[in-house]
């Protein structure tokens, strides 16, 4: 490994590429600390230059893109046909878990449970709302939760392309009241648990990347039984959908004292391409297991492999 070279892919061409910069920024800058020979590359400019650009012979990649086509299979498939070792989860994996409805279904299969919700076309809004309010709608495949939104009574329904970006399917799911919490896994062990609270809204987009609007509760301060239950669950998802190296889960809590059935805990999603800077929610639960960011990058490193 000391003589290979580090090719950290960042930025790219999806709505997340001003995340990846910094998450590969910082990832660069770690693994240069660990005395590894590091080049940054950004694929936005397409395939033919990246390819142009690795060395099968001595380079591993550190995947810190995030969407497509980083995160989706796309560039962990070319990196398979190149022979490539890469970071994160391998071509299966990051399709499936970046598919939001396909990654529900592998959730209920291994049972974990999932908040009522059906995969719908723009068409079906014509009628009315697809479920009773408020409800969530989610894009099929995005991450960094761009596009989501809690309809309510009186919202606008869709109607256009200005009104969804996402392309003709939408992901509708019943809102679940209660806590936003995270759990990172590496190498299919669960690191902790985060409650993520929001000084205004849910944990969407702006919430998450505009310094101080979300507070980071590590470890969650929730009964122990829901921290067992999350951590599991995180491993489960890990595990059931193939991830490899590092993925983190996603979860809403409901701990109304009046909630009955509908009350505890349920799998929102996995990211298979957690954010990677220091401050990020995975590195900071390695971060609170004893595991320092610099020692994290360069253990997803010398666990890379393609295939």
């Amino acid at each position: 490994m000391a003589a290979r070279r580090v090719v950290v892919l960042y930025g790219g061409f999806s709505a997340e590429r001003e995340v990846s910069l910094v998450s590969g920024r910082a990832c660069a800058d770690a693994l240069r600390g660990k005395g590894h020979d590091v080049v940054l590359i950004d694929p936005a400019n397409g395939v033919k230059e990246l390819v142009a650009a690795l060395d099968p012979a001595r380079d591993v990649v550190f995947n810190a893109l995030h969407g497509r086509p980083g995160e989706d299979g796309s560039v962990q498939g070319l990196l398979d046909l190149l022979r490539v070792p890469y970071t994160h989860s391998g071509l299966l994996a990051s399709a499936v878990a970046m598919n939001k409805a396909l990654a529900r279904d592998i959730f209920s299969r291994a049972g974990l449970r999932c908040a009522t919700g059906k995969l719908c076309t723009r068409d079906d809004f014509r009628t009315g709302h697809p479920l009773p309010v408020p409800y969530v709608i989610k894009p099929v495949a995005e991450g960094s939760s761009k596009g989501v939104r809690i309809v309510t009574a009186g919202d606008n329904l869709i109607a256009s392309d200005e009104d969804w970006a996402y392309g003709d399917h939408v992901l509708v799911e019943r809102f679940i009241e209660g806590r936003e919490l995270t759990v990172a896994v590496l190498d299919g062990k669960a690191l902790a648990v985060t409650e993520l609270r929001t000084a205004e809204g849910f944990y969407d987009y702006a919430n998450k990347y505009t310094e101080g609007r979300t507070q980071h509760l590590v470890p969650a301060p929730v009964p122990a039984e829901i921290t067992e239950q999350a951590l599991r669950w995180a491993e489960i998802a890990h595990e059931a959908l193939g991830c490899r190296s590092l993925s983190r889960s996603d979860f809403r809590y409901d701990d109304r004292p009046d909630a009955g059935a509908d009350g505890g805990l349920y799998i929102l999603e996995t990211n298979t391409q957690p954010g990677m800077t220091p401050l990020s929610l995975a590195p900071e639960q390695a971060t609170h297991v004893g595991i320092s960011f610099a020692d994290l990058v360069d253990r997803l490193v010398k666990t890379a492999q393609y295939g």
